[in-house]
């Protein structure tokens, strides 16, 4: 069985033997009801989500490894407008913290430093620096545009949802 399904499975274990992470300091919102991840992404705060993130995306967690190959199929099928996005939101933060796009164009051998010319290929290389450099900003970038978690695949979704599905459940065990 490969890593990932064993991964798979210990969450769905977990959950269905109530085997649950405290949440309780995520905020609470009125509307927990969530149909699915898109009505979750539309209507759930960037706190709420940055926080559920934030547990669940960290390479403490998920490996770089593992995280990768994930993020270069999500941004793959993303479309150029959000890449662009996603790319420009990446680039803003770790200037931020003192990286220029140009050192980060020699450094990750990106094609350009201009995040609207940027390659699926150059955004993902920049994703997967920032998720094993600066979680907190990989996290930050997420909460801003949670359309990109919906490409990812398995194990990965199933972390983030598994945190989602915890939460609604948490609020309807009263």
């Amino acid at each position: 069985m490969s890593s990932s399904e064993q991964y798979k499975r210990q969450i769905m274990n977990d959950l269905a033997q109530g085997n649950v992470e405290s949440l309780d300091n995520v905020p609470a919102s009125p509307a927990q009801d969530y149909q699915n991840f898109d009505d979750f992404a539309q209507r759930s705060s960037k706190e709420e989500r940055r926080q559920i993130f934030g547990r669940s995306l960290h390479p403490d967690k998920i490996p770089v490894s593992q995280m990768e190959p994930e993020l270069k199929k999500a941004i793959d099928q993303i479309k150029p407008n959000e890449r662009d996005d996603v790319a420009k939101d990446f680039l803003k933060r770790l200037k931020e913290r003192g990286l220029s796009d140009r050192d980060l164009e020699k450094q990750l051998s990106l094609s350009t430093h201009h995040a609207s010319r940027m390659t699926s290929d150059d955004v993902s290389r920049l994703a997967g620096f920032t998720y094993h450099n600066h979680p907190d900003i990989f996290q930050d970038v997420l909460a801003d545009k949670p359309a990109l978690m919906k490409f990812l695949s398995n194990p990965v979704v199933g972390a983030v949802l598994g945190a989602i599905a915890v939460k609604w459940l948490g609020n309807h065990r009263n």
